[in-house]
Order: C-alpha cells, then structure tokens, then sequence
C-alpha cells in the first residue's frame, strides 16, 4: 500500500510547474456542474494545493462549458489519473489579436492630401436614424455606390431592422451618427465581481481618462486626416492622432483603438435603421480571448440579436467556437466573419471562423475596381463573398469620421445587407440569407460567389412577411 501511494505521489511530482509563473488558462467542457468543478479543483494532495480555480461559465446553454486557469499544462490536465474534473473536450484559451503578426499594413503608402481628400466632403447630410446629419464622404462614398446600398434601400423601400450584434473593440457610445439605434451592450474585456460581464461596451473606457483629461477631444471638422494605425487615418487634431499612434513607436497600445466603432459605422450606412448591439471582446491593443468572444457569441443569441457580425479571424481551429456558431446558426441567427489580411490563399491557409461555412460567411475586400485587394485572404474554402475593403469611409470615436483598409471593414457591408433582408422578412436565417447573399458580381477565381450587389440579393432573398392575420 505504501508501495502504491509513492508512485502516487512519484507521478504526481512531475506535475508540479517548475516555477510559479501565471497559470495557464483552459476552456473545458465537463460533465461536473460548477460547484462540483470547484470542489474537484481544490485538490486535497499536498503536492498540488490547487489544482485548478474555475473563472467562471462561458455561457452555453447546458452550462458545459467553463474558463479555467492551471499552473499544469494542458497535456497533464487531460492526464490527471481517473479525471477528476470530468473534462469531455478542452483546448487553450487563445489569445487574438485584431492587429496579427504577419499581417499586412493595409493602409498604403500615401500622400496626406489623398487621405483628407477622402473625408472632404463634410457638409453634413441627412441620413435615417443618424441624429440627424452625417458627412457626404460617409453617406455617398464609392464603396456605397459600388454595393448599391441606396439603390437596394430605396427599390425595396427598406433600411434594415433587428439586431445586429458587433464582436470587437467596443463602441463610442455618443458618436452622433450611431447614438440612436446603439443598444446597451457588455464589456466582457471588464467583468463584475460576479463573473458577469460589464454592462455598455464602450471602448472610450480603453483610453479615458488615462490617456485624455477629457473622454472628448475637441472637435476639428477642419482638420486633416492622420493615419492612427496600421489600417486607419482619422481626421484628428495632430496631437490627439500621435497619441494614439504612440508616436509611430511598435507594439502601440491603442493599435487596434476604434476599430468596433468604425466596424459598427458600416453596418449603420447599410441598414441605418437596424439596431446596434456592441460586444466588447478586445481591448485597444487589438488583444482578446476566445473564452470572452465565446460569452460573446451565447450572449447575442441569448438577447435576440439576428446578426453576429465578427470582424477578426483566427488561424487555430477552437472545436468550442466552432460549436458556439453551429448553435447560432440553429438558433436562426446570421454570422459574418472577415477572412483576414495576410494576402494567401486557403489552402493552404486556415482561417475561422470563416472557413466554417455551414454556419459562417466569410468576406474578403476588392478594390474599388473590383479586383481582389492585395492584402486580402483568398479561397473558395473560406470566402463565401467580398465586399469594398479599400479606403473605407466610416464613423470614429469622438464623434469625427475615418477611413480603413481592411477586410474587417467588408464584412460589416455584409452584415448589413443580412440587416436589410431581415426587413424583408424578419425570419430571415442563415441559410436563407447566404443564399440571398450570394447572388453577387463574379470577381475572378477563389473569391467565392463574387463581390456584393445589395439588389441583387434583396431580389434573390426571402419572401416578404405576410400580413398580419385578420388584415386587408
């Protein structure tokens, strides 16, 4: 028996870390209910005090699925002798980044006069649902014109309704433009004592008042446009755009800062009157985890959002996200993923969760020739259609306006269009829309059905409502 308890304990010292540096976290999914997950990770051997410590549920709906963090690796977790925490699957909790490594500068190499040329047009029009006015650049830009968004919005008399959910950095809150169709959202990058998330969503948080005395730098309506990221120029006081491209120097906290809000921006020229639902995942460094982007995506399900737009991509499959969007997509809800900026094709490139396209449109980004953009991932593996992603003019934190390269700013064209379709029929579902959808402008090989074409699609979608029972 002695004999028995030492190789017990043999076994278990080459679990112990061989130093105490942060635990590693882990998404399991068990067959024990959170209680008893946080009893089994309390283990009573005195060689492995703590096992594990539970953070918290991720919010699927048999409540399976749980965040934890380990000094063990994953292999040893899995291998604990009779596995006490009941784990049926587990995987690393991913850390992604809106900004990757290896991803292209989208933003070309240009002139100052030509980024300010694109918001020059700052005479304020009016525009459905936008507080009144927005700026011409914005409402009338090539990109609109391309899609047909007001051709397919005044031939089908629809502006978009239902909820679009917006996976990403956040919102500005007060942007004139978005202020009244925003919905109150959740900050999962802050969660509450609870393990709730953090109710609003706004990404202003990221940088005040850390960064500004005031969360409102003033307004410049005359000011030039400044490249703030590697993706984006805004049109900022000078002072105000270094700051937040600290000063040129790399890593830059604040690299992936406005990105929801400029995300959120083109979903709204779309469906102006569909309402706005943002799910803060990623911080202003353009840095979140796949735990939180989970929460985020049972969260928009579980308060009725028909869209789930996501504009980020991962080159690691995650079995749980993977799973999270299938139940999505039975639930009736509509998913839109970028398929990122690398410039390769898939294969031999894995992208998701685009690549998942029984339950996902993946997008790319063409030119405003229609060509594929040079930055843009390819493939039909992975690209359901493409949409404008070049000079994209769109709104950005403190109430002004900026332009974005980047496939993350194609796939809100595409989200969107859902959001007219849903107007068209509010029990629009996936397979419905993607097949409305994919009636597109053909574009040359591996870049799916082809480039957007609102009216096309609108023509192609379901059926309308019918009229409530009872009328004439």
């Amino acid at each position: 028996m002695r004999f028995k308890s030492l190789c017990v304990l043999v076994l278990l010292c080459g679990l112990i870390p061989a130093k105490a540096s942060a635990d590693n976290r882990f998404i399991v999914r068990t067959t024990l209910s959170l209680p008893m997950l946080q009893e089994a990770c309390q283990s009573p051997l005195p060689l492995l005090p703590g096992l594990c410590t539970v953070v918290g549920g991720l919010g699927d709906p048999l409540g399976q699925v749980f965040l934890i963090t380990s000094p063990l690796d994953l292999g040893d977790l899995l291998n604990l002798l009779g596995n006490p925490l009941g784990i049926v699957d587990a995987e690393v909790d991913q850390l992604l980044n809106l900004v990757p490594v290896g991803g292209l500068n989208t933003l070309p190499s240009t002139s100052a006069e030509y980024l300010t040329a694109l918001m020059s047009e700052r005479t304020p029009v009016p525009y459905p649902d936008s507080g009144g006015a927005v700026w011409n650049s914005y409402a009338n830009q090539p990109a609109a014109q391309i899609v047909h968004v007001a051709d397919a919005q005044s031939q089908f008399g629809v502006t978009g309704s239902g909820i679009v959910a917006d996976i990403d950095t956040g919102v500005d809150p007060t942007h004139p433009a978005l202020q009244s169709v925003l919905l109150p959202g959740c900050d999962f990058t802050r969660n509450q004592p609870d393990g709730s998330c953090q109710p609003g969503g706004s990404e202003i948080t990221d940088v005040c008042p850390s960064l500004f005395a005031s969360c409102s730098p003033p307004s410049c309506r005359s000011c030039s446009s400044a490249q703030v990221n590697q993706s984006t120029a805004a049109v900022l006081d000078q002072s105000t755009a270094a700051v937040l491209d600290c000063n040129g120097n790399s890593p830059c906290q604040y690299a992936a800062f406005g990105h929801g809000t400029m995300v959120m921006g083109v979903i709204h020229l779309v469906a102006p009157t569909a309402q706005l639902m943002p799910l803060k995942t990623f911080k202003s460094d353009g840095t979140g985890f796949l735990s939180d982007i989970l929460r985020a995506v049972y969260y928009a399900v579980g308060n009725n959002a028909n869209v789930i737009n996501m504009s980020f991509d991962t080159q690691t499959n995650s079995r749980e996200l993977k799973k999270a969007l299938n139940y999505a997509n039975q639930k009736g809800k509509i998913s839109v993923a970028s398929v990122g900026n690398e410039g390769q094709s898939a294969p031999p490139l894995t992208v998701y969760p685009a690549e998942w396209q029984n339950d996902v449109m993946g997008v790319a980004s063409t030119s405003d020739q229609d060509t594929r953009s040079s930055f843009s991932n390819y493939g039909n593996a992975i690209v359901w259609v493409a949409a404008p992603g070049e000079a994209i003019v769109t709104t950005y934190p403190f109430g002004t306006y900026a332009a974005g390269w980047g496939t993350s700013f194609s796939a809100p064209f595409v989200s969107g269009g859902s959001a007219l379709l849903l107007n068209m029929n509010a029990n629009t579902s996936e397979p419905q829309a993607s097949h409305a959808l994919a009636h597109a402008v053909p574009v040359g090989a591996q870049m799916g059905h082809g480039r957007l074409h609102l009216v096309q699609a609108l023509g192609a979608g379901p059926a309308s409502d019918p009229p409530p029972t009872g009328s004439n």
